[in-house]
């Protein structure tokens, strides 16, 4: 088996296009992460807000008996 790149350096380095594909690599996986944290902390909120309805809800249930 071959390697492209010569060295490690060469590797980070990708013939002078490093900081570009290793930018864009970072800035995607950001990205990423936020959208994942972002959407778990939305179905937390959404589902306290539906235990509170529930149980507000159940509570005039019960106060009509």
């Amino acid at each position: 088996m071959q390697f492209q790149f010569s060295s490690l350096m060469d590797f980070w380095m990708m013939n002078g296009h490093g900081p570009y594909v290793w930018s864009a690599y970072a800035i995607t996986f950001t990205v990423l992460g936020f959208l994942v944290i972002s959407a778990r902390y939305q179905r937390r909120v959404f589902l306290q807000s539906q235990r509170k309805a529930q149980r507000l809800a159940q509570q005039q249930l019960n106060q009509n008996r």
